[in-house]
């Protein structure tokens, strides 16, 4: 009997503890910038100068808000030249938005005329050859 006590409260304390883990990521997406910052990285890895540009917000803000979602490990990032790259590593993120905000339409990055992160310079040079 005492045995089972045990078993049974080890079991929940890990619920427990599971479900502090899951409400952690839920507040930490419950954020509007945040949550926004998700939403574009569902097309894929985007760098923070793209997202500065695509929500109108200082790079210090942005990178507060990057601090915030790596540590939540919801987020990883690289680093290539003056760079820094963001994407999404927890699969549960996805499924979180899908049903927030509806199915992506993964139709990759947005052009932004006044980006010039690789990716839109890639479409500005493209576009004008």
């Amino acid at each position: 009997m005492i045995i089972y006590i045990q078993v049974f409260e080890y079991r929940l304390g890990d619920t427990v503890s599971s479900y502090k883990n899951e409400a952690s990521k839920l507040k930490v997406m419950g954020h509007s910038v945040r949550l926004q910052i998700l939403d574009m990285l569902r097309s894929g890895e985007t760098c923070v100068c793209h997202i500065e540009r695509a929500l109108d917000k200082r790079q210090a803000y942005i990178s507060q808000q990057f601090m915030v979602l790596r540590d939540a490990g919801l987020v990883d990032s690289r680093k290539e030249g003056l760079q820094v790259y963001y994407r999404l590593v927890d699969e549960q993120v996805f499924e979180v938005l899908n049903l927030l905000l509806g199915p992506h339409a993964n139709d990759g990055l947005a052009f932004l005329d006044d980006c010039s992160c690789p990716s839109c310079s890639t479409v500005l040079v493209t576009e004008s050859e």
